[in-house]
């Protein structure tokens, strides 16, 4: 019992010490928001380029979510987002792995992923529109794009830094390429992946309103350009802080499945 007893005492500070970082980054997430949120305000007070401020920017977004303007464009959005992004990251995630563990395949593949990656979205836009129209398939594609150009270097690199030496075990154990490769490269590559997911849904997210120049009827990007022509700024706003947050979000989920994925990874003590 007394052994139990100290063993309990001994774990209760650990617990503690454990939840005091959390609570830490939670106070200063909090009080980072505060100060944004502040100096915003101030923005606005002192007329900076007509700046509307974070009052009647919320008392807009009331309007758009009561007659149900701005959940129809989030839903609309996020939808476009997460099928170019999904579908982007899902092709990275082959042509990643071939470029990192065949030369020959780096040597075909590398030139292109590198020539198209320094070509902007919005270059892009008036081929999409002229080979896939101007309905979702066009949209899409240039997300798709963005996304799957981030990624891919992610996976690349992700894939080449596997260790020679475990690679040279499990062959040394009688280990064949396909089992090397998801066994040891596989789980090596996995937090690279989940980086260049990262980068991918960022990309997706900056490519969205771009995306929403061709013909969209619908979508935050597509009020946000709606707005620009009447001098809306609220509604501007709205769409920004909106875009934000939804990719906050999302980045944030990205995160805990990224946690989830990689327990085995030893981290940096916080």
């Amino acid at each position: 019992m007394p052994r139990a007893a100290a063993t309990g005492a001994s774990r209760r500070p650990r617990g503690l010490r454990a939840r005091g970082p959390v609570t830490a980054a939670r106070l200063t997430g909090a009080v980072s928001l505060a100060a944004g949120i502040g100096l915003w305000q101030l923005a606005a007070a002192l007329g900076t380029a007509g700046v509307p401020g974070p009052g009647p920017v919320a008392a807009r977004a009331a309007e758009l979510l009561a007659d149900g303007t701005l959940v129809t464009d989030a839903v609309v959005s996020v939808r476009r987002v997460l099928t170019g992004f999904l579908l982007g990251t899902a092709a990275a995630i082959p042509v990643g792995a071939l470029m990192g563990w065949y030369p020959v395949a780096r040597a075909l593949l590398e030139p292109w992923v590198q020539f198209f990656r320094v070509i902007p979205p919005l270059a892009i836009i008036p081929l999409t529109i002229v080979l896939l129209g101007i309905d979702e398939p066009a949209k899409i594609t240039v997300i798709f794009l963005a996304a799957f150009l981030s990624s891919v270097v992610s996976v690349f690199q992700g894939v080449v830094a596997v260790d020679r030496t475990l690679v040279d075990a499990a062959r040394v154990l009688g280990a064949r390429d396909p089992g090397i490769f998801v066994r040891v490269v596989v789980p090596a590559t996995v937090p690279f992946l989940f980086v260049g997911a990262r980068v991918g849904l960022g990309a997706a997210w900056s490519t969205l309103v771009a995306a929403e120049l061709i013909a969209a009827q619908q979508g935050l990007g597509y009020r946000m350009q709606q707005a620009q022509l009447y001098y809306d700024l609220e509604t501007i706003f709205v769409g920004i802080v909106s875009i934000g947050a939804l990719g906050l979000l999302m980045d944030r989920l990205l995160i805990t499945a990224e946690r989830r994925a990689t327990v085995w990874q030893e981290r940096r003590a916080v």
